[in-house]
């Protein structure tokens, strides 16, 4: 199995935030995690899991700075940090490209640097930058040359509750607010033609996708009415994307995802180490297993669909 939805704190990167970051930038809740004993724990867990290769991001901790020489460093701390665990385990841990973000021109020399010189897997971004989605117009200058590349693009949450004090001022913005993310983001695109416009993309949008499976339908329906020009139905963008299958063991969202989006457009992930607070890291995966799908759909979601959009070690 290839895990697409992993975390990782090195303590250089974690310094840094903490001395970039201010009173505005959340932190870290974790510990660091890059001292030889917690990666070998990690490894042991990867082990008993199947796990083969976890792909590495900073969850919400990004390198955005409304400074472009603190996003700048804070960047280039984040990705070297990442690559020396990388090289060190070829094998078994691979990682997103982080960006300086909002700062357009530095982001694509830092997706330069990352996936050519220092041999990254990918490109992550938030959600939104600076509650400002990520599919605005803006950044259209990152989606043309990760098109240009074949990039894979994994998505994460901002944790900002999508501004709003119906889900902030009731607490909610982990456990509804970020999914709401997720679903925000793919109607965003789908409102921005990104993924008709940009298809050589491999985008993955974390957690099933939130809410999105249930309105297929719905916005088959109602979004062209706000939006005619459209070059296809909001449900054909959406199964244009790849959904990881972080989903706290509902079954009853992996069906929907799976129903909605099909097996092929699922991918492998565990939101290591956050849901190791209220399950074990084999049981992030297993929950698949006893979900009512064909067996070859099984298999597709566990081995195959992530295996396809990475290509490690030739697969």
């Amino acid at each position: 199995m290839i895990d697409v939805h992993c975390h990782y704190y090195p303590e250089r990167y974690t310094a840094l935030m903490s001395r970039l970051s201010g009173p505005q930038q959340p932190r870290f809740r974790h510990p660091t995690t890059d001292e030889p004993d917690q990666i070998e724990a990690r490894l042991q867990l990867m082990d008993t899991a199947g796990v083969q290769v976890q792909v590495l991001c900073p969850s919400s901790n990004y390198p955005y700075f409304p400074n472009e020489s603190d996003a700048v460093e804070a960047a280039r701390v984040c990705n070297d940090s990442f690559a020396e665990l990388t090289h060190r385990y070829p094998d078994r841990f691979a990682a997103y490209v982080s960006l300086p973000l909002p700062h357009v021109d530095a982001a694509l020399r830092e997706i330069e640097r990352g996936l050519d010189n220092l041999g990254m897997a990918g490109i992550s971004m938030s959600l939104s930058v600076f509650n400002r989605s990520s599919a605005e117009k803006e950044f259209e200058p990152l989606y043309t040359e990760m098109h240009r590349r074949g990039a894979i693009l994994f998505y994460h949450p901002a944790f900002n509750g999508l501004c709003s004090p119906l889900i902030n001022d009731y607490k909610m913005g982990g456990a509804v607010g970020a999914s709401m993310e997720d679903c925000a983001l793919v109607v965003q695109l789908i409102a921005r033609g990104v993924p008709y416009r940009f298809p050589n993309i491999k985008y993955i949008v974390p957690h099933l996708g939130g809410p999105t499976p249930m309105l297929l339908r719905r916005l088959d329906n109602q979004v062209p009415a706000q939006h005619p020009d459209l070059p296809e139905k909001p449900s054909v963008t959406a199964r244009r994307l790849y959904y990881d299958t972080v989903g706290h063991g509902s079954e009853a969202a992996l069906l929907c995802g799976w129903k909605a989006f099909g097996a092929d457009h699922l991918v492998t992930g565990s939101d290591y180490p956050y849901l190791m607070d209220y399950e074990s890291y084999s049981e992030t995966f297993a929950y698949i297993t006893r979900v009512d799908l064909p067996q070859t759909d099984i298999d597709q979601i566990l081995h195959r669909s992530a295996q396809r959009l990475f290509k490690f070690n030739g697969s």
